[in-house]
């Protein structure tokens, strides 16, 4: 695959992620459980963590959920980002916790000294500030001249990240994070071209409200995938109507399939046809089960091929680190290119995942 070259950007750091520059692209999931909830909003960061998340954000829309965030914070195996809108005593509140990263747009947080409060206050503390603009919250006069054709979408949404970016500039405060998405790839895909034309922030890239799982990974692949082959993008988040892990599992296959980012073992299973005589589909996905609930099986860097028939099965089996080429209610298990015997269709997913385990050992 052909990839431009990554945007040069300045580097922030979130906790012990860097973002921007040379390093690698991350991945970002939001809660979904009331941040008044300590435990449960932990239960659900070690889930995200474990399906390979990076940093995780998760809202603060009171006074409880930022005395909440402390203990989050304190306890958290991820960096944690306070999403903070209208009040800036929470933002002050969430840098008192331990945020690593704030979420908030300036001109909605109060009058100049209040932004210059929190900037400060970031400051002194490098904790960097992400200006985030949604299709679905620009300021009144631009929504005005995009309803009057005056100008598209995407350039709306990046000329309003840049002026909500330079208030914090004017603060002193250097430390930023751009994101501009809507629902809309193509206005979005705009958006972001705009900005990496016109400044060096580090970019936070998606697709905002893209759907429920289904629809939500087309849209987010599409439009992400898109960016990150053009160069633009240091860090992601897959936005769907879903538990956030699902969010956090995306984003690393996304980055996987990118060849950006490893993430565990990646399987190569046919869409099956007339010629296949065992059953691929269930195959693969008690494969893909199996992985997902095994912490070891997780780690292991190979490829996996579930194949159904004798035309392009052996081949791609053979390719695999570790394959299975099915016939008539067997197949063959090859192991780095060796044929190494005939499993029932029954036993494939133990016999595959018995050859990965080996592999790994070797590995070690």
């Amino acid at each position: 695959m052909h990839m431009n070259t990554r945007r040069k950007t300045r580097t922030v750091h979130v906790g012990r992620v860097p973002l921007g520059g040379a390093h690698p692209v991350s991945v970002q999931s939001m809660t979904n459980t009331d941040t008044r909830d300590a435990r449960a909003t932990l239960g659900q960061i070690a889930e995200l963590a474990a399906a390979g998340c990076d940093i995780v954000r998760v809202a603060v829309p009171d006074e409880t959920a930022a005395a909440a965030l402390k203990l989050i914070v304190a306890e958290s195996p991820l960096p944690v980002v306070a999403d903070i809108h209208f009040d800036h005593r929470l933002a002050l509140a969430a840098l008192d916790a331990g945020a690593a990263k704030l979420r908030l747009n300036p001109g909605n947080i109060g009058a100049r000294n209040c932004v210059e409060a929190v900037a400060h206050a970031a400051r002194e503390r490098r904790v960097p500030i992400r200006v985030g603009v949604n299709a679905g919250s620009l300021e009144r006069d631009l929504l005005a001249r995009v309803e009057q054709d005056e100008i598209p979408l995407g350039a709306a949404m990046a000329e309003s990240a840049l002026h909500e970016a330079a208030i914090l500039e004017r603060c002193g405060f250097e430390d930023i994070v751009v994101s501009v998405k809507a629902s809309n790839i193509r206005a979005t895909i705009k958006a972001y071209h705009a900005l990496a034309a016109r400044c060096d922030y580090p970019l936070h890239v998606g697709i905002t409200e893209a759907g429920t799982l289904i629809n939500g990974v087309i849209k987010s692949a599409a439009g992400i995938a898109i960016l990150l082959a053009e160069g633009i993008g240091d860090t992601i988040r897959v936005s769907l109507t879903s538990p956030p892990v699902e969010e956090a599992r995306v984003g690393r296959k996304l980055l996987q399939a990118l060849e950006m980012r490893p993430y565990g073992p990646e399987i190569i299973s046919c869409p099956t046809c007339g010629r296949t005589e065992v059953d691929v589909i269930a195959i693969a996905q008690e494969l893909e089960r199996r992985i997902a609930d095994d912490e070891e099986l997780r780690r292991a860097a190979c490829t996996i091929a579930v194949m159904g028939c004798v035309v392009n099965g052996p081949g791609e089996a053979r390719h695999a680190d570790v394959g299975f080429a099915g016939g008539r209610g067997e197949g063959i298990i090859f192991s780095k290119g060796a044929k190494i015997g005939k499993v029932s269709a029954q036993d494939a997913v133990d016999r595959l995942i018995e050859e990965v385990r080996k592999l790994g050992r070797k590995a070690e």
